[in-house]
C-alpha cells in the first residue's frame, strides 16, 4: 500500500511540476514559476524511484493509470472543472489496469 502512497505523491509532483509551465507558457505568466516546477519534476521522478518493483516499466505503467486519477482530482480542485461521467469511467478503467499490474500475482 506504501507504493500507491507513492504513486499518488509523484502524480502530485508531475502535475505541479508540469502545471508550472502550462502557467508560464499559456497563461503568459513570470518564466519565475519554472523553477518550483523543475523542482517539482525532480521530485516526481524521485518518488518513482521509491516504488517497490523490480522494473521500472511495470512501475511507471501503473503509475500512468495512477496519474489519470490525480489528473481529474487536479482538474476539479485546482481548475475549479469538476469530472464528467466520461472522466470518471475512464479513470475506473485505468485504475482497473493499475491494479492488476500492481497486484498480479508474479512468478520467481
Amino acid at each position: 500500500m506504501l507504493s500507491i502512497v507513492i504513486f499518488f505523491a509523484a502524480a502530485l509532483a508531475e502535475i505541479a511540476g508540469c502545471f508550472a509551465f502550462w502557467v508560464v507558457f499559456r497563461l503568459h505568466k513570470s518564466a519565475l514559476w519554472l523553477i518550483p516546477g523543475l523542482g517539482s519534476l525532480v521530485l516526481f521522478a524521485s518518488l518513482l524511484t521509491l516504488v517497490d518493483s523490480n522494473a521500472a516499466g511495470r512501475a511507471y505503467a501503473t503509475y500512468g493509470g495512477i496519474y489519470i486519477c490525480a489528473s481529474l482530482l487536479w482538474l476539479w480542485r485546482v481548475e475549479g472543472v469538476r469530472p464528467d461521467l466520461w472522466d470518471l469511467t475512464g479513470a475506473a478503467f485505468s485504475l482497473i489496469g493499475a491494479g492488476i499490474i500492481l497486484f498480479a500475482p508474479r512468478g520467481t
